[in-house]
């Protein structure tokens, strides 16, 4: 039994908007006036809001066995993508382009092909929760979600929101499997939807968080500052993330908001315009001090400071590294939700 586009469309977490283009569906992210001022900003960064991360299929059903198609096209530097299909909180299979392949412990600039891509999936019998996690190197299409004759199925809204903000590591640079993302294992852990507006490459830009997204957050992760410290003066950060911070509180004076700083990159000692790479750490504590609902979190240690936690050897983790980001990031917060 083919599902038609309604039934799909209730199934999408992660999105503010859903499009139909050439008979499948796209989940966006971004809104499109946050995709308009991507547009200004950076050919590059817009083609990135584009990318599905932090989009999910999330339902219940009796149906063993479950068919997907769908299509996926270059929009970020990375060539690999994964759709992780799990059940009942378990990985069951994946649909990728890169499983029957030997990858070298550095991959993130192996070319592999994209395009259209299907695969049956069985779930098992009985009554059960899939979830099935969308790349977050790639734009998807969703052109077609079938299962069972007979079968029922019924969408599942976690109560929470999320929204990460953040740059490359945020986006999911350079996690072979989507569900290994630090948020994506965040929001699993805490059952909040997640809306993730991070874009590998960017740094704290005050017109973004003040572009007000269609819901209201219950929590907000902001982690910037590795590529502040590699591209950008110390003063001229100040100046952008204390306007970031103000424009995010202003909008959000509700939500739990953690600042997030930079966790261990092996380049940390290179000579920098902006100083010691340790003081950004110092410098948002100290630029986000006067708001009440900022808790920031040192990250710094969360990942191992060994290159082989890192799928480029020195700055983006691999699954490895994500998990121990999740694992002591959640630690760290998880009195504080």
């Amino acid at each position: 039994m083919q599902l038609n586009h309604s039934e799909i469309k209730a199934l999408i977490t992660g999105a503010v908007r859903i499009e139909e283009e050439n008979s499948a569906l796209v989940p966006h992210r971004f809104t499109k006036e946050q995709q308009d001022f991507y547009q200004k900003r950076s050919t590059d960064f817009y083609h990135k809001t584009f990318c599905s991360a932090g989009a999910r299929l999330m339902f219940t059903t009796d149906s063993e066995h479950l068919f997907l198609k769908t299509e996926v096209q270059n929009h970020s530097t990375r060539k690999y993508f994964s759709f992780d299909v799990f059940v009942n909180e378990k990985p069951i299979g994946y649909l990728d382009n890169f499983s029957n392949l030997e990858l070298p412990q550095a991959y993130s600039t192996v070319e592999l092909p994209l395009g259209e891509i299907s695969q049956t999936f069985s779930l098992g019998k009985g009554e059960k929760r899939v979830c099935i996690y969308l790349p977050w190197s790639a734009k998807t299409w969703i052109k077609e979600l079938s299962i069972d004759d007979g079968a029922f199925v019924s969408p599942i809204k976690p109560s929470k929101k999320l929204l990460a903000f953040g740059d490359s590591i945020t986006q999911g640079y350079d996690v072979l499997r989507p569900s290994m993302r630090y948020t994506a294992q965040l929001c699993d852990r805490i059952g909040a939807e997640e809306i993730n507006l991070a874009i590998g490459g960017e740094i704290f830009v005050g017109e973004l968080a003040a572009l007000r997204v269609p819901f209201t957050p219950d929590y907000i992760t902001v982690a910037y500052g590795t590529n502040d410290w590699s591209s950008i003066d110390r003063e001229t950060f100040f100046r952008n993330a204390k306007a970031f911070f103000t424009n995010l509180t202003r909008l959000y004076p509700s939500a739990k908001i953690f600042a997030l700083t930079p966790i261990w990159r092996k380049d940390l000692h290179t000579p920098k315009k902006y100083g010691e790479f340790c003081q950004v750490d110092a410098d948002i504590r100290e630029l986000t001090a006067e708001f009440a609902n900022i808790t920031v979190i040192s990250c710094f240690d969360f990942v191992p400071h060994d290159e082989t936690y890192f799928a480029d050897l020195y700055l983006h983790p691999n699954d490895g590294g994500f998990a121990e980001y999740a694992n002591y990031l959640y630690a760290a917060i998880a009195d504080k939700l």
